[in-house]
């Protein structure tokens, strides 16, 4: 049975029949996901997934894109909102300098604050990190971000970057494009890493993984990723199932 660690089924292409696609993830053997919040709306709306379904978790948070966004008051209703039962972390939030949509001190105040409130709630939190590695993990041992645990969404950096994270206390979550052919670097810290330390995830709905690339994301395709590490490590699908959704129960303090 696999973990999806960060799903959007928020979002519209996969809101429109969610019944449907978490039937498939089900039937596929994906046994739990965590619905990944972005900004307010999408953080309530993950919520509301996760009291109606009992395989789906929320995170909440306010993604880079949106720092600007992030006043007074609406971290004050973050807060509230982080303190209902299936919230297991507060994210996605981080640095994103490839598209700078909200300016980049926004950016750094927003990912603090988050990270201080992380810390409050005794919670873990999901870093988005796009051409922003070394700034991101400034900020993550300046604050100690990893003192509830972390981790790195989709992860895009090289081996030492990872190793860097790991040490402070963060799990590395390989998304679809650890399937492209053209995907050496991540294909390298998958195959280095210690596997107490990784986790699998769609990102849904973007990332579709090989072969369905170009179509519709959801988590049921979460098991090509999961069976692609398996080939780059050797190792059985099924274990690599195991132990994936071991890490995601840890650093997600997931007990059921």
């Amino acid at each position: 049975m696999f973990i999806d660690t960060h799903v959007h089924l928020q979002e519209k292409a996969l809101r429109v029949d969610v019944d449907k696609v978490i039937a498939r993830a089900r039937e596929a053997g994906v046994e739990l996901m965590v619905c990944v919040g972005y900004d307010y709306a999408s953080s309530v709306e993950a919520v509301a997934l996760a009291d109606r379904y009992k395989d789906i978790y929320a995170t909440v948070g306010v993604h880079p894109h949106d720092a600007s966004t992030l006043t007074p008051q609406l971290l004050e209703s973050l807060y509230e909102l982080a303190r209902k039962p299936r919230v297991v972390a507060i994210g996605e939030i981080g640095l994103d300098y490839y598209r700078d949509l909200s300016l980049r001190d926004e950016q750094r105040r927003a990912f603090i604050e988050q990270i201080k409130m992380a810390h409050e709630l005794g919670k873990p939190v999901v870093i988005h990190d796009r051409d922003a590695h070394q700034e991101v993990l400034d900020i993550v041992r300046q604050e100690k971000a990893g003192k509830n645990g972390g981790i790195m969404h989709c992860y895009s950096g090289h081996l030492p970057l990872a190793i860097d994270f790991m040490k402070e206390d963060f799990y590395i979550s390989f998304a679809g494009p650890l399937t492209f052919k053209n995907s050496k670097k991540s294909h390298e810290v998958a195959a280095r890493i210690p596997l107490d330390r990784v986790l699998i995830e769609t990102d849904c709905p973007y990332l579709t993984p090989e072969p369905h690339r170009g179509k519709r994301n959801e988590p049921a395709l979460v098991t090509l990723v999961g069976a692609k590490l398996a080939e780059i490590r050797n190792k059985p699908v099924e274990e690599i199932a195991y132990l994936t959704s071991r890490n995601a129960r840890q650093v997600y303090r997931i007990k059921d």
